[in-house]
């Protein structure tokens, strides 16, 4: 299984997209905070796709990219982390 990317190594399209879910979906501070937690602790994610719950926003991925930003109330696809 793969690791997640860290935000350095993020293809600069992805970042871009990420960065501009961030403002839509009003992710805070807090959760920011969280999903670095998360991410420093080099989770493995499956090859296909993926998402993690973090209880007011999710975070969809596939293999060791994250994609976009979800609301909590928004329906997510593939594998639960």
């Amino acid at each position: 299984m793969p690791q997640i990317e860290t935000w350095s190594r993020l293809p600069a399209a992805i970042r871009d997209h990420l960065a501009d879910r961030m403002r839509d979906r009003n992710i805070t501070l807090n959760d920011l905070n969280q999903l670095r937690l998360w991410i420093e602790s080099k989770p493995n994610v499956p090859e296909g796709p993926w998402y993690k719950d973090f209880g007011s926003f999710k975070l969809c991925g596939e293999g060791k990219y994250p994609k976009t930003f979800l609301l909590a109330s928004q329906a997510a696809t593939g594998e639960k982390l």
